[in-house]
């Protein structure tokens, strides 16, 4: 079935902690959880919508984040702020999620924020560039640094007077670090243990139709290193980067997940069930009869795009998760009961699940350019998959995949699949990553060039200049266009759009801005601009006509 344009807008769902009303093709990564209701516009104002004109923001390589005509940005938090007695905000914020403490009031809640990695230049005092390794000097005291700066924020934060701020030490706002005991979801111990210490390298994430957090642990083999096999002999190999494992021995196997958060109180689990791999996102949607459907990518080259359907209600441990084989529509299961090639080569469903890229290949699955970001269209049920980009096979720009399921059935296991953009000067935009849709379906999207690589003569993006936020209008004379509406920091990219209840914030973080510096006092970067002549990565709230002209352009054909 498909959703029509009249059922999502005129959906009068509302979420907050105390209720479970999110309206089911919502339930997803990056995207608005609480349409509001639309009001009739007068003749005037849909004579104005009609003729509204979305200007375009040149590309720009300038040091600070600059917006389209109608949008306006303030700082909420940025790293280092002390959000209770107790802690500070994380390193380079990602993902954001909002939810309401009151379904009645859209402007007091909990904000969630991933905190994907840390630059050891700013936490510990070193350029992890200047070694080929993790340098053997590195003092236990800076890993624990490390440590404390990844995983996630919850803090509350309330709109007043236009100004959206945190509201300091309020019993809610905490952290989940890389040394919080994370209970696994599971039946089987896994390494010998039920309880991992820690979450990191914490990219995307979701809600819950319970209203709870997910957030997904991508690069995870950074930290403590991965678990190769040859002839399913399996050995340990250190991280290239951090190098956490000489001071603490955890095992990698307890890192890949999707991890869930309860917003009151912190209660965080692994959830085995959906896979271990570069986790960007992990997208739900809730059937008639409270089944879960979860859509999930491995953000890596040639890596493959998941789903999970449940087999019980609200669950996301009972059930099947499914891989695709995009060239001929298909989802695999990944099942070691009934797969005789998993069977031959795993001793059971958990290391199916723990090593799911092998089993992924076993199976046929289809490598893709590095699935990132899964938003549902709330209007047709689609689904969009950011595929951002596959250096070694030449696609430098990137692609949005789109999956069409099988009478638009989320739970089907055919699907047809097609590029709805591909990336590149023709459209204007390269290396899609984030996708958030708004109360009217349009599109938003952030991009993820390398800083390594932008502004760079002798590599392709040279026309794109820094990251950027782009809008591709549902309605109107520029529908189906794709607009920038906001440009980053020097070095940094925009992750986590999501939208305010109300249609009338969206909330974005900045992150890493500055990175590519070497000398912590001749930075790349000083946005914010706070004074300390350093870069701090932050969540800002954007505001302003556009974003409320953006949200209502649904009215016009209604």
């Amino acid at each position: 079935m498909s959703y029509s344009r009249r059922k999502f807008i005129s959906f009068l769902g509302k979420a907050s902690l105390g209720t479970a009303l999110v309206p089911p093709f919502l339930i997803s990564c990056g995207n608005t959880t609480t349409p509001t209701e639309t009001k009739n516009l007068s003749e005037e104002e849909l004579e104005r919508l009609k003729t509204f004109v979305l200007e375009a923001l040149p590309a720009s390589d300038k040091d600070d984040l600059l917006l389209a005509k109608g949008l306006d940005y303030h700082t909420i938090v940025k790293w280092g702020d002390r959000i209770s007695d107790a802690d500070t905000f994380g390193f380079n914020n990602d993902f954001t999620c909002f939810i309401p403490l009151d379904e009645n009031n859209p402007k007091d809640g909990l904000l969630w924020v991933n905190h994907e990695y840390i630059n050891s230049l700013y936490i510990a005092g070193f350029n992890y560039r200047d070694y080929e390794n993790p340098p053997e000097h590195v003092t236990l005291e800076q890993v624990d640094k490390e440590m404390y700066n990844v995983g996630g924020s919850i803090i509350r934060i309330k709109e007043e007077h236009g100004k959206w701020k945190v509201v300091e030490n309020d019993p809610h706002n905490r952290r989940i670090t890389a040394k919080t005991p994370i209970k696994l979801n599971w039946d089987t111990p896994i390494k010998g243990k039920t309880t991992a210490i820690g979450t990191l390298a914490n990219c995307s994430g979701g809600i819950t139709p319970w209203n709870t957090f997910l957030t997904c642990e991508e690069n995870y083999d950074d930290f403590y290193g991965e678990t190769k096999y040859e002839n399913n002999v399996a050995t340990t190999v250190s991280s290239d980067y951090y190098g956490w494992e000489r001071f603490y021995n955890h095992p990698p196997e307890h890192y890949g997940w999707v991890v869930e958060i309860n917003p009151k109180d912190g209660a965080a689990q692994k959830h085995i069930a959906l896979g271990r791999f570069a986790h960007e996102c992990c997208t739900l949607y809730e059937l008639e009869d409270k089944r879960i459907v979860a859509y999930t990518g491995d953000d890596k080259n040639n890596e493959h795009l998941y789903k999970f359907i449940s087999s019980q209600p609200s669950s996301l441990k009972e059930g099947t998760l499914y891989v695709a084989d995009t060239i001929n529509g298909k989802w695999l299961a990944l099942d070691w009961e009934n797969q005789p090639i998993l069977k031959k080569k795993f001793k059971d469903q958990t290391e199916v699940l723990i090593r799911a890229r092998e089993a992924a290949k076993l199976l046929g699955a289809t490598p893709l350019n590095r699935p990132e970001d899964i938003e549902i269209d709330p209007v047709t049920g689609h689904i969009f998959v950011s595929l951002t980009n596959n250096k070694w096979k030449d696609d430098f720009h990137g692609s949005i995949l789109k999956i069409e399921e099988t009478n638009g059935a989320f739970d089907a296991l055919t699907f047809k699949a097609s590029t709805y953009k591909a990336g590149g000067e023709a459209t204007g935009f390269s290396c899609p990553d984030n996708l958030a849709f708004d109360h009217s379906g349009n599109l938003w999207m952030t991009s993820d060039m390398s800083g390594s690589w932008m502004n760079n003569p002798e590599k392709p993006y040279m026309p794109f200049k820094n990251n950027s936020l782009f809008v591709i209008p549902r309605y109107g004379k520029d529908a189906g266009k794709v607009i920038r509406v906001a440009s980053a920091p020097r070095d940094a990219e925009l992750t986590g759009p999501w939208f305010s209840p109300d249609g009338k914030t969206l909330f974005l973080s900045v992150q890493h801005p500055g990175e590519q510096t070497t000398d912590v006092n001749h930075p790349t970067s000083q946005w914010p601009f706070d004074g300390d002549n350093i870069p701090k990565p932050a969540v800002v709230a954007i505001t302003g006509d556009l974003i409320e002209k953006m949200n209502k352009l649904n009215q016009i054909e209604g």
